[in-house]
């Protein structure tokens, strides 16, 4: 197989992923969809630690967290425009 580093640690990756047990947890989207989530065993894991420290379900979590807005990207700056070459003062004027 031909593959770069970066391709073959990706292709192993999705193998690896296939092999595990699929979570799936059930919750409603602040627009009221229901809505069914796959997690890996590892997402499954930490989901049900912050659920169990805030002592609410994993679809309410989910649920409480689909309300908090996402951070905005930062404004790009302005790039300040090239100043304008030096002309020579025209001879006539």
């Amino acid at each position: 197989m031909n593959l770069s580093p970066e391709e073959m640690t990706f292709a192993r990756d999705l193998v690896k992923a296939s092999r595990q047990r699929i979570h799936h947890v059930a919750w409603v989207d602040r627009d009221g969809t229901h809505r069914m989530t796959a997690l890996n065993a590892a997402e499954v894991g930490q989901l049900n630690r912050l659920s169990g420290r805030l002592g609410v379900s994993n679809g309410e979590l989910l649920r409480q967290v689909a309300y908090i807005p996402n951070p905005k990207p930062a404004p790009a700056q302005a790039v300040p425009p090239h100043p304008a070459p030096d002309v020579a003062p025209d001879a006539a004027g």
